[in-house]
C-alpha cells in the first residue's frame, strides 16, 4: 500500500530505461514484495532509494498487474458485507420469532392463571352449596328392596344350558329315516345324499300304517311331555311376574309412606324458620286511636330532638293522661278505618272464593277431558283388538274349509323358468346361498329373449288350460255330492 502511494505524477514525465531486462527481474521482486504486504495487511517499510528507482523506471504495464489484486479483494470484501447482511437480516428474523413466541406464552400463562381463579371461585361456591347441603336432612329410606332376578336373566341361562326336556320332539318321519338310513346306505353305498333321501320318502310312502304306529306312538307320547313342560313353566313365569309386581307395590307403599313422614317432619322445620308470604292485595289492618295519637304526637317530639324509646314513653304518658273527651276524635277516625278494613275484607275473600271455584271448575273440566280422551283411546284399542280376532278366525275357518283335494294353481312361466335354472345353478355352484341365487336367476329371466320366453310361456299357458280343466271336474264332483247330501 505504501509503495503505492509513493507514486507520483512526475514519474510519467522522466524518460524510459532502455535496458528492459534488468527491469523485468527488479519489477517481479517489488510485485513480490507488494503482494505481501497486501496479504499481510501490514505497512511497508520507508521505501529506499533502489525501490524508488525501480518505481520509476517501471513500465505502465506493471501498474495493471497490481491493480488485480486490489479489485480481488476489494469483491472479498463485498462478499463479505453481503454475507454479514444476510446473517443480520437472519438473526432479526429470529429475533422477532422469539418475540412472538414469548407474547404467546404470557398469554396462555395469563389464561392459565385466569381459569385456575375461576376454577378457585367455583370450588369455595361448591364447598359452601355442600355445607348447606350437610346441614340439610336428607330422606334416606329404610327399605329393604328384594333382589329378584328378572325372567330375561333366567331364560337365556336355561338356553345356554339346554335342558333336553324343552327340545321339541322330532316328527316320525325323521326317526324312522335315522333308523333306515345305514340300511338304505348299505344298500346303494354310491349314491348321495339327495339320492337316499328320496329313496326314503318313497319307502315311507309305502311303507303300512302298522309300520308307521311305533314311530307316531313314540311322537305323541313326547310332545305330550314337552307340552307339559311348555304349560309348567308359563304358569311359573306367569306366578313370578304377579310376585315381582306385588313386592314392588309393597316397596313402593312403604317408600310413599315414609317420604310422606319425612315431607311433614321438614314442612314443620320450614315453618318454624321461615314465615309465610303475605298476600300484596290482602288490606292492612287499621290502627288502633293510640297509635294515630302517637303518630301525630312523634312529629312535633322528633323535632325537640328526642329518641325514639323517649317519643314513645312521652307519648304513652300523655295518652293515660288524656281525658274522654281529648281521646274522643281519635277513636272516632280509628272506627271509621276499621269499619273501612271490614268491607275491604269482605271483598277480598269474596274474591279469593271465586279464584278457588274458577281454580276447582277448570281442574274438573281437565279431569273430565283425560277421562274422555282415556275411553277413547280405550275404544281404539279393543276396536283393534276385535278386527285383529275377527281376522284370525277367519284366516283358521278358510284353512279349515280348504278341501285338500281341490287342484292348485299352476306355476307362472317366471316360477317355472326359476325352478329349471336353480336345478342348473345349484349343479355349478354348490355351496351358494338362497339370495344370490335368487338374483343370478332373475338376471337369467331379464337376459332371456322373446321367442326363449315365449316357450316359458306356453308351458304356463297349458299348466294353466290342464288347471282349468281339473277345477271344472272338481266343480261338478263337489256339486254332485251336494245334491246327494241333501
Amino acid at each position: 500500500m505504501a509503495d503505492i502511494a509513493v507514486t507520483s505524477p512526475t514519474c510519467t514525465k522522466k524518460p524510459r530505461n532502455n535496458n528492459r531486462k534488468p527491469l523485468k527481474q527488479k519489477t517481479a521482486t517489488s510485485s513480490s514484495s507488494t503482494d505481501a504486504n497486501i496479504m499481510a495487511h501490514q505497512p511497508s517499510a520507508s521505501p529506499s532509494k533502489e525501490n524508488i528507482s525501480q518505481i520509476h523506471s517501471s513500465p505502465k504495464k506493471p501498474k495493471s498487474k497490481a491493480s488485480k489484486p486490489k479489485q480481488q479483494q476489494q469483491s472479498s470484501y463485498e462478499r463479505d458485507l453481503q454475507d454479514m447482511q444476510e446473517m443480520l437480516q437472519k438473526l432479526r428474523l429470529e429475533k422477532e420469532k422469539t418475540e412472538e413466541m414469548l407474547k404467546e406464552r404470557d398469554e396462555m400463562l395469563r389464561i392459565k392463571e385466569e381459569e385456575l381463579h375461576n376454577k378457585g371461585k367455583e370450588q369455595e361456591k361448591l364447598q359452601i352449596e355442600l355445607k348447606k347441603l350437610q346441614k340439610l336432612k336428607e330422606f334416606k329410606p329404610t327399605v329393604s328392596f328384594p333382589i329378584v332376578q328378572s325372567l330375561k336373566e333366567k331364560d337365556q341361562e336355561k338356553k345356554k344350558k339346554g335342558d333336553p326336556e324343552k327340545k321339541r320332539p322330532p316328527p316320525p318321519y325323521n326317526r324312522w329315516c335315522k333308523d333306515q338310513w345305514n340300511e338304505v346306505k348299505k344298500e346303494n353305498p354310491d349314491a348321495e345324499f339327495k339320492e337316499i333321501s328320496h329313496i326314503l320318502g318313497a319307502k315311507w310312502k309305502s311303507a303300512s300304517a302298522e309300520e308307521k304306529k311305533p314311530y307316531e306312538e313314540r311322537y305323541q307320547a313326547e310332545k305330550e311331555a314337552y307340552l307339559q313342560v311348555i304349560a309348567k313353566e308359563k304358569r311359573e313365569a306367569e306366578a313370578m311376574k304377579l310376585l315381582d309386581e306385588e313386592h314392588k307395590q309393597k316397596t313402593a307403599m312403604e317408600l310413599l309412606e315414609q317420604y310422606l313422614q319425612f315431607k311433614q317432619e321438614t314442612e314443620k322445620e320450614n315453618n318454624k324458620k321461615i314465615k309465610k308470604e303475605k298476600d300484596p292485595l290482602k288490606p292492612k289492618q287499621p290502627m288502633s286511636a293510640f297509635f294515630l295519637f302517637s303518630n301525630q304526637r312523634r312529629g312535633d317530639l322528633i323535632a325537640e330532638n328526642k329518641n325514639i324509646i323517649e317519643v314513645a314513653k312521652i307519648a304513652g304518658d300523655e295518652w293515660k293522661n288524656m281525658t274522654e273527651k281529648e281521646r274522643a276524635p281519635y277513636e272516632e277516625m280509628a272506627k271509621q278505618k276499621k269499619e273501612k278494613y271490614m268491607q275491604e275484607m269482605e271483598d277480598y275473600r269474596r274474591k279469593k272464593d271465586e279464584e278457588s271455584m274458577n281454580l276447582k271448575r277448570e281442574e274438573e273440566e281437565l279431569i273430565k277431558l283425560q277421562k274422555h280422551e282415556a275411553l277413547q283411546l280405550l275404544k281404539k284399542k279393543e276396536k283393534t283388538e276385535n278386527i285383529i280376532k275377527k281376522t284370525k278366525e277367519k284366516k283358521q275357518k278358510k284353512k279349515q274349509n280348504v278341501d285338500p283335494n281341490r287342484p292348485k294353481k299352476p306355476a307362472s312361466s317366471f316360477l317355472l323358468f326359476s325352478k329349471e335354472a336353480r336345478k342348473n345353478l345349484m349343479e355349478v355352484r354348490a355351496g351358494i346361498n338362497n339370495s344370490t341365487l335368487n338374483a343370478l336367476v332373475s338376471l337369467k329371466w331379464q337376459e332371456l329373449d322373446e321367442e326363449e320366453r315365449q316357450i316359458w310361456k306356453a308351458k304356463a299357458a297349458e299348466a294353466n288350460e290342464a288347471y282349468k280343466k281339473e277345477l271344472e271336474e272338481y266343480n261338478k264332483c263337489v256339486a254332485t255330492s251336494n245334491e246327494l247330501i241333501q
